[in-house]
């Protein structure tokens, strides 16, 4: 993504907050009365000064002491208040921008995530979103306090005495220089930084998903030494960040206390001849100080703006990525009663990452409603990129696919999902419970009908044999299941989507011979009056197939029925004898 502007990431960030300009405006005005209770301090202390110390009077004094504790205690309950609700909207921002880049995400193809780590991607919603949390928290509310406290001071300071306010203006610029000079740095090296993290955390996501390949291969030292190289990348980018902040933190506070030391002279000259008294002097240097402390703050902030505009220009890029297969503006609606009626025309088909290599060429084929066709092949044949392209996950370069007669690209993508139901090859258990597991094909499913299709799939058998049964929670990607199980379960989810048209892929390549046999019946009550497509390598599954179409090198070869193809096919005829002879 190109580089985007610091002042268009900040607008965009701050943007968020339109939503809660009612809460926006409340923090901003306990901030003014916080920032307002501190400047008026300054005064106290020089009547304290005048006429207390230098004139002695001690009623005045008490007085002064009183009115100081109280404007105190106003800027505390202030600053309360300001800390907050800019504490809060902090929160929402992130939470916000996290529902957003998620939502997003849901709407990406698979193509997207092909070139893109999941470790990558959770990074950004975790340390990117936090970064951000921080500055729309902390460092606004900072920033908002530190430039209404330098304004209201420079004010105070030019009643109190223009010439010294004139002095400390001329140092201003001197303190900006640093500023342009190493801002720009602490931005570039806080996105390298993060995106060190995000590898960072893609690794540890790949590893740990992976335990069971790590152990088994005794590859944990060779993994930890990866690790900490990169957790040495981390240090490295992040050394370059914070010598640049340092510096840009160091110099501004060196430039604003040696500016501040000057003025103290100059002004110690003016009371020496009588041109300024002692409270005034005291409450200009009080002034002078908040409003060095307030030029540090500044800087400080910016440092984390600098940072906030990396990790913004890495959520940006996640939501300006557009996706490469458009629902049409204008969908045509599909028949009440869908039956499967599905039409491929010289289709062809590569992946974006395929470098144009076809995984389907010139594909033709008719099925219909009801039919039960089986798809086999070699590894690498096209089947798999069949049933993606059926779903759409991908879009053709040429050719049609066609739903009872309209053309899948003409249709919303829910409307065309929702008439599939999928049984992939690895069962996909997310970490809830069966029962949720089990409804997510339908979820407004009652637990009847959760237990039916769980019964459909002979599944209920060991669901009941599970410590709190259908509401058993399953763990990250189903650890507590067997292949055979995760497979049952998956099946349960599409017996109870009830989709007119199934795609199986390999959905008894889990089992063993005694579950096959019950999953085999299961599917049989399955598929009555559903269109039907099968992936299968075990060609026992798909012999009373009605057509089986065999694939090799992203092209249909032949397709017939099994007694057919084992007299006409040589490639059919292969697979045959290796698998049925057994």
């Amino acid at each position: 993504m190109k580089s985007v502007k610091t002042l268009t990431l900040m607008r965009w960030l701050f943007g968020q907050l339109a939503p809660y300009k009612v809460k926006v405006l409340f923090a901003i005005g306990a901030l003014i009365v916080g920032s307002g209770s501190w400047l008026l301090l300054g005064q106290g202390v020089k009547v304290v000064v005048d006429e207390g110390f230098v004139a002695s009077n001690a009623d005045k004094l008490n007085q002064m002491m009183l009115v100081v504790m109280g404007i105190a205690l106003i800027g505390s309950v202030a600053a309360y208040f300001r800390f907050y609700l800019m504490i809060w909207l902090g929160e929402r921002v992130s939470a916000d921008i996290r529902q957003s880049v998620y939502s997003h995400l849901l709407t990406l193809p698979p193509a997207f995530f092909e070139k893109t780590r999941t470790g990558e991607v959770i990074s950004r919603f975790t340390s990117d979103t936090t970064v951000l949390q921080s500055v729309v928290g902390m460092g606004l509310s900072m920033a908002l306090r530190a430039s209404i406290t330098f304004i209201g001071a420079l004010l105070l300071m030019l009643i109190t005495s223009p010439m010294l306010t004139l002095y400390v203006l001329i140092a201003v610029p001197i303190v900006l220089l640093p500023i342009r000079i190493f801002g720009a740095k602490v931005r570039y090296y806080a996105r390298n930084s993060q995106d060190r993290v995000a590898d960072l955390g893609a690794y540890v996501d790949e590893s740990l998903h992976e335990i069971h390949t790590v152990q088994a291969y005794s590859h944990e030292h060779l993994d930890k030494s990866m690790f900490e190289g990169r957790v040495e990348d981390v240090m490295s980018a992040a050394k370059s960040r914070i010598r640049f902040r340092a510096l840009l933190v160091s110099c501004i506070m060196g430039i604003s206390i040696t500016a501040i030391t000057i003025v103290a002279w100059l002004g110690a000259q003016q009371v020496l001849n009588g041109s300024l008294s002692a409270g005034e002097l005291t409450a200009f240097m009080f002034y002078a100080v908040m409003a060095g402390g307030a030029v540090a703050t500044i800087s400080e902030v910016i440092g984390e703006i600098q940072k906030a505009a990396g990790a913004s220009e890495r959520l940006m890029e996640l939501l300006n990525t557009s996706s490469t297969v458009m629902a049409p503006s204008d969908p045509k609606p599909l028949p009440t009663h869908v039956t499967g009626n599905l039409q491929l025309s010289q289709v062809d088909f590569s992946y974006p990452s395929g470098e144009g290599v076809l995984a389907l060429e010139q594909l033709n084929l008719a099925i219909e409603a009801g039919e039960r066709i089986a798809l086999v092949g070699p590894s690498g044949a096209g089947k798999s990129s069949l049933f993606q392209l059926l779903l759409r996950f991908y879009d053709i370069q040429s050719g049609h696919i066609t739903l009872e007669g309209i053309d899948v690209t003409q249709l919303g993508l829910d409307d065309l999902r929702r008439q599939f139901a999928l049984v992939p090859q690895e069962s996909v258990i997310f970490a809830t419970s069966v029962a949720e597991n089990i409804r997510y094909g339908r979820p407004d499913a009652s637990d009847d009908e959760v237990q039916a299709a769980a019964k459909a799939a002979r599944a209920e058998e060991f669901i009941v044999q599970l410590p709190q049964g259908y509401q058993t929670d399953l763990g990250e990607r189903g650890v507590r299941l067997s292949g055979g199980q995760k497979q049952r379960i998956s099946i349960a989810r599409a017996i109870l989507a009830d989709r007119p048209i199934l795609l199986l892929d390999e959905a008894t390549s889990s089992l063993d011979a005694a579950n096959e046999q019950y999953i085999k019946l299961a599917l049989d009550e399955l598929m009555k009056n559903k269109t039907t497509l099968i992936i299968a390598h075990r060609l026992s599954t798909v012999i009373n197939a009605d057509r089986i179409v065999v694939m090799d090198q992203g092209r249909i070869v032949a397709i017939d029925k099994h007694q057919n193809l084992i007299e006409s096919n040589a490639l059919y005829r292969e697979f045959a004898q290796l698998q049925l002879v057994s």
